[in-house]
């Protein structure tokens, strides 16, 4: 039997959309009945040997998501209105639910994420996920919520 004497070399970085993705994931899980998105999140840096700074700021955001999902959800309904968030497809509520929490809740000091960086990244996510039309929702609901927030 083959084992690996340098355990550290199957450690990989994490980028930051990669870290969306895996967050996105947790959600999704976690709203399907799995485990929960924090225990998820740890399962796949354990699984997949995930390591670094990136992987504090996954762990910032679903933390944050978390606590802060009654406030997210309420701004999901008022910008999605035409979809009850019961109905929305979870795929679109997941990452919803990410790029809220990144644009209106996550604003620590010098590491907030550019707006039009975290609407692309949910837009990116939801082209890679969803249905054909998950990305223009997504672009929309955002672009919604953003305009109400500089008005």
């Amino acid at each position: 039997m083959l084992t690996n004497k340098n355990p550290a070399k199957n450690q990989k970085a994490l980028s930051r959309g990669s870290a969306r993705e895996l967050v996105f994931q947790a959600i999704y899980a976690s709203d399907s009945g799995g485990s929960s998105s924090s225990d998820t999140l740890t399962r796949f840096f354990s699984d997949q040997g995930f390591v670094g700074e990136n992987t504090k700021f996954a762990r910032r955001l679903i933390d944050g998501i978390s606590k802060n999902q009654p406030a997210i959800d309420s701004k999901i309904v008022k910008f999605a209105s035409a979809f009850p968030l019961e109905a929305m497809s979870p795929v679109d509520k997941a990452i919803l639910r990410l790029a809220v929490y990144e644009l209106l809740f996550d604003n620590l000091e010098n590491d907030t994420t550019p707006t039009g960086v975290a609407i692309n990244e949910a837009v990116k996510i939801a082209k890679k996920f969803g249905s054909e039309s998950s990305g223009r929702f997504i672009n929309g609901v955002l672009g919604g919520i953003v305009r109400d927030e500089d008005s």
